[in-house]
């Protein structure tokens, strides 16, 4: 059986899997968009998304205080393999409901967060090095859902920054990064 956010997951996952294989080791301690994050910092922030999201979507509480390097060998295949397992967690339907253990909201907002994490920051690891990204266009819709329900408390919270204007030539992808504040123009 799959859920709303277990396809969105499922639709987010093969485009961050394909860009995160292709990082070379020598581009770990580049930018990116996240200004407190190198290539490094994003990837084992994103290994943790996909490790405790899971959890979440069991209704287990988690701890983001540990901050291990994810990036030992075989750190690629292990990040693929979890990012199925992340999708899987999620088809499970009773993972949307109620409230989330330690966070305090809906799980099925829960569960756009880690949707939203493997867009954006796929997004943000793409543009640090160098790689062509196309999200799937049904997470960059489902986002902006969330950012209409999300935005300011996000940025209240410091998980988003002031909305970045993007003019009225930019694409639903460009309009969804201001939101969450980035520049789309940023590395180009």
């Amino acid at each position: 059986m799959a859920t709303k956010t277990s396809e969105l997951l499922a639709a987010a996952a093969p485009g961050t899997v394909a860009l995160v294989r292709a990082i070379t080791d020598d581009q770990f301690d580049l930018p990116t968009p996240c200004p407190d994050y190198t290539v490094r910092d994003l990837l084992n922030h994103l290994y943790e998304v996909t490790v405790n999201f899971q959890r979440l979507a069991a209704g287990r509480a988690v701890d983001w205080s540990a901050k291990p390097d994810h990036l030992t060998e075989g750190w690629r295949d292990r990040f693929a393999a979890d990012t199925e397992r992340l999708a899987a967690a999620w088809a499970d339907p009773a993972s949307e409901q109620g409230v989330s253990a330690g966070m305090g909201l809906p799980q099925a907002t829960v569960g756009l967060m880690a949707v939203a994490d493997l867009t954006v920051h796929g997004w943000d690891l793409a543009r640090a090095t160098g790689q062509p990204y196309r999200p799937a266009p049904e997470t960059v819709g489902a986002l902006h859902g969330f950012m209409d329900e999300m935005g300011p408390t996000g940025r209240q919270m410091g998980a988003f920054g002031a909305e970045v204007p993007t003019g009225a030539d930019g694409t639903e992808l460009d309009r969804l990064l201001g939101r969450m504040g980035r520049d789309p123009d940023w590395g180009r």
